[in-house]
């Protein structure tokens, strides 16, 4: 991986991190695009520039994030799932991240699910944070999980785990958001713990490669973050779900085709 590897996977990244079409799967498609090898910095690189995105939520939500410790708590009670998941299965998800065909496919059904969300959940009656329960804010947890399939979309699975329990999308999307912070926290320290105790040792090139795309990635991700919540309130999610299929088709095609697009 070279600079200009990272500044497109950070663009990559801050662009995709809140929308509903997996910022993994469209990060693993570039990577095979520019033959970037799939040795363990990339695959620290691809989780911790994550970070970098994930903290324009705290700029941008600020407030929010000291207003009560029952937030905390919802967060807490919504993040355990997707921790319990990502240490049992670490090892099972680390090997889906190597196949584009998985994308592929999360993709074309994950967008086929999206042309139909407005309809299936279109009586909200959950607008504010602080209405959402305990047992609600545990629901969306386990939604989160289902993301650990590359492709599949952190953001989709919370955001259509949200409106199935009546949140409104707005609500939905910010709670995604929020969601996010300590779970991408927890997945970046678990991969700089499996980094170190592998016995690697960053580079300086390495160190200064982390430090732009989590710099590149915060600046692009708060831009992205008040588009994507104004399209959504006007919108909805049809337009998300034909740009996946569209995507997810056309990696399905190549790879029937003998096209050979999974991360070297």
């Amino acid at each position: 991986m070279n600079l200009i590897h990272a500044i497109i996977l950070a663009i990559i990244e801050g662009l995709t991190e809140f929308l509903p079409v997996s910022s993994t799967g469209h990060m693993i498609i570039a990577s095979s695009a520019m033959g970037i090898a799939n040795n363990d910095f990339v695959k620290l690189f691809t989780v911790a520039i994550q970070l970098g995105a994930i903290l324009s939520v705290v700029v941008l939500y600020f407030k929010r994030f000291f207003r009560s410790f029952d937030f905390y708590i919802k967060l807490l009670v919504a993040f355990i799932p997707a921790a319990v998941f990502g240490l049992l299965f670490s090892h099972k998800i680390d090997e889906l991240m190597e196949s584009a065909l998985t994308v592929g496919i999360t993709l074309f059904i994950g967008g086929i699910i999206l042309l139909f969300v407005d309809k299936w959940f279109n009586n909200p009656i959950i607008e504010k944070e602080e209405d959402i329960s305990y047992l609600t804010a545990l629901k969306i947890g386990f939604f989160q999980c289902i993301a650990m399939i590359p492709g599949t979309s952190r953001s989709a699975s919370t955001i259509v785990g949200g409106m199935s329990q009546k949140l409104s999308r707005t609500a939905a999307a910010e709670f995604s958001f929020f969601l996010a912070v300590p779970t991408m926290f927890a997945a970046t320290a678990k991969k700089l713990y499996d980094f170190y105790k592998e016995g690697h040792v960053f580079t300086g090139e390495e160190v200064k490669l982390l430090a732009i795309g989590n710099v590149i990635a915060f600046i692009v991700a708060l831009l992205a973050i008040r588009t994507f919540i104004t399209f959504l309130e006007r919108k909805g999610f049809v337009l998300f779900g034909w740009y996946r299929i569209i995507v997810g088709a056309v990696i399905i095609g190549l790879y029937m085709t003998g096209h050979n697009l999974e991360v070297i």
